[in-house]
């Protein structure tokens, strides 16, 4: 990993010379007036998308890049200051080293203005360097990891997000296990390969804690790893009431799946990483009964304007969205709002312009960016039932 990351850095600072050459050579290739290149032509504006549309968490990116297209499409039927937000994709496989590169090219080759992705936190953190090198703005619809807007102290000027942050994810599982389910010790079980569960289970203990409650297991796996069979048992013999799972869906649905065929028949929950489809077809409907997950919305919310969002969203795709096309979805308008107060498709303008956002109506909340550029947003409650996800609560910060 150390070999990749040093590689990236290097493809970075050589793509942000190449960039410096380009402007000195004349505005007419890099301007951003009416007269100037908007990344496309007069009348377009490139817009980046560095998604995970192949790999192991492919789910994910193609919900987001759904949600971004339906939006893209209303969006364009008025246009934002008389242009046209035109979305240029790559797939970053999966991942971090590919996120990099896809950032790269979007920058140096297809010339966006900014750019969306990814949608897991590991693959996020692997583009922020190349945006603030080049002065790009990047925004992560789903990238939860704190470190993603903010590292050491120091603010990433062009990063933002369109999701609520880890901090406040574990937090909100720790309280509704204690206060709803009314559990008193839980296990955790992470990926120790990922930042995102990683993220997610230290906050979920702290809060845990702070409040009364008791870790009586800590156990981890890695990513792609199939059979938890003998870290399961262990769990099992420490008696948890509750196991805190904050991994996505490819192995949850199997650890899931085994939990239950090892009579572990506790509530088990995770974040927003288990909401796929795939993951009922992992598990199975039955073993996911009892289970929980804290999302950033449900389609079963009587919102009128999420119900409005679900009946285009049905329309164009003939199923119903779930929190990733959502934000997908709320991650274009975020943009596209930044660019119409901007004036401009300069960068640094629409940089300036989403650090200001403020109480703009989302369909997954009222987004308001604090000073790390994270949102200030509910959160919600789902529970499986016999494989269907069900609104039970939301949770305001």
């Amino acid at each position: 990993m150390r070999k990749k990351k040093l590689v990236s850095v290097f493809l970075s600072l050589m793509i942000t010379s190449s960039l410096m050459v380009g402007c000195n050579g004349g505005s007419q290739n890099n301007g951003t007036s009416s007269s100037g290149n908007n990344g496309g032509g007069d009348d377009i504006i490139k817009i980046g998308a560095d998604l995970e549309l192949s790999g192991g968490v492919a789910s994910f990116g193609q919900s987001i890049a759904e949600g971004l297209e339906l939006a893209l499409e209303e969006i364009n039927k008025e246009g934002i200051n008389g242009k046209e937000l035109k979305l240029v994709k790559v797939d970053n496989k999966s991942d971090a080293a590919e996120a990099t590169n896809g950032a790269i090219k979007l920058i140096s080759q297809d010339q966006v203005k900014a750019i969306i992705g990814s949608a897991t936190s590991t693959n996020t953190l692997a583009q922020v360097q190349v945006a603030q090198d080049n002065k790009i703005p990047l925004i992560t619809p789903t990238g939860t990891n704190p470190t993603i807007t903010n590292k050491g102290g120091k603010v990433n000027d062009f990063v933002f997000r369109t999701c609520f942050i880890d901090p406040f994810q574990g937090t909100v599982a720790a309280k509704f296990a204690i206060n709803d389910l009314k559990v008193k010790n839980a296990a955790i079980l992470i990926d120790s390969s990922s930042d995102y569960s990683k993220g997610l289970a230290a906050s979920f203990k702290k809060s845990f804690e702070k409040d009364g409650g008791k870790i009586v297991a800590e156990e981890a796996y890695v990513a792609k790893d199939t059979d938890f069979r003998a870290t399961l048992t262990r769990i099992k013999s420490a008696n948890p009431e509750f196991v805190f799972l904050p991994g996505y869906y490819e192995e949850v649905g199997l650890i899931v799946k085994q939990a239950r065929e090892l009579g572990l028949k506790v509530p088990f929950m995770g974040g927003d990483g288990w909401d796929s489809p795939k993951l009922v077809e992992i598990a199975g409907k039955e073993a996911l009964n009892n289970t929980f997950i804290t999302n950033h919305y449900s389609s079963n919310d009587p919102d009128p304007k999420i119900q409005e969002f679900v009946k285009a969203f049905k329309a164009k795709y003939n199923k119903s969205p779930d929190a990733f096309n959502a934000l997908g979805y709320d991650t274009a308008y975020f943009l596209a709002d930044a660019i119409k107060r901007a004036g401009s498709a300069d960068p640094v303008k629409i940089k300036e312009a989403l650090a200001k956002t403020k109480d703009l109506s989302l369909v997954s909340g009222t987004l308001t960016l604090d000073k790390n550029h994270d949102p200030v947003k509910s959160a919600t409650i789902l529970e499986y039932k016999d494989g269907e996800q069900q609104f039970k609560t939301k949770v305001n910060p």
